[in-house]
C-alpha cells in the first residue's frame, strides 16, 4: 500500500485552501440551478448555456476534489516553533547574490508561494537547493534566466 505524502504548509496557506473550498461548495447549488434553467430551454444539443453550465460543474467538482485531497494531506507547520542551523520548510533565509546584495525568502508550500512577497516553494529550484543548507554555504541554482550563485547569510524562524 502506498503511503500518502503529506503536504507541508503554513497556517495561512491552509486557511486559503479551506476558504477556496468553501466558496466552491457554495457555488454548487448555483450551477445546478443554471443547468436546470438551461435544460428548460429545450434542445440540449444546441444549448450553449447548458453546455457552459455542465463544463463549469465539471471544473468546480474537479477543483473541490483537488482541494479536499490537499487539505486532507496538509501538515501545518508553525515556523516560530522551529530552530536549528539548517534551512528547513518555514525558515526565512537571507542570501547574498553575486553582487553581495541581500535577498530574503521564506520557504513555503506550493499554495503559498509568491515570489513578489519573498515566498518561494520548497519545490522550486531555489527552494530545493536551499533545504538542508547552513549559514555561509554557497549555492548554485539553474533558473530560466541562467545560473545564479548565492551565499547563505542568515537563517531565521519567524
Amino acid at each position: 500500500m502506498a503511503s500518502v505524502e503529506k503536504l507541508p504548509m503554513l497556517a495561512e496557506g491552509y486557511e486559503k485552501l479551506t476558504a477556496e473550498l468553501k466558496a466552491l461548495r457554495e457555488e454548487r447549488p448555483l450551477i445546478v440551478d443554471a443547468i436546470e434553467e438551461a435544460r428548460a430551454h429545450g434542445d440540449l444539443s444546441e444549448n450553449a448555456e447548458y453546455h457552459a453550465a455542465k463544463e463549469r460543474q465539471g471544473q468546480v467538482e474537479a477543483s473541490i476534489s483537488d482541494l479536499e485531497d490537499k487539505i486532507s494531506r496538509a501538515q501545518i507547520i508553525d515556523p516560530t516553533t522551529l530552530s536549528g542551523d539548517r534551512i528547513v520548510f518555514g525558515a526565512t533565509v537571507t542570501l547574498l547574490d553575486d553582487d553581495d546584495k541581500p535577498v530574503r525568502y521564506q520557504i513555503v508550500g506550493q499554495a503559498e508561494a509568491d515570489a513578489k512577497r519573498g515566498r518561494i516553494s520548497y519545490n522550486s529550484p531555489l527552494g530545493r537547493a536551499l533545504i538542508g543548507r547552513r549559514v555561509e554555504d554557497e549555492i548554485e541554482v539553474t533558473v530560466p534566466s541562467g545560473d545564479r550563485f548565492y551565499v547563505v547569510e542568515k537563517i531565521e524562524f519567524i
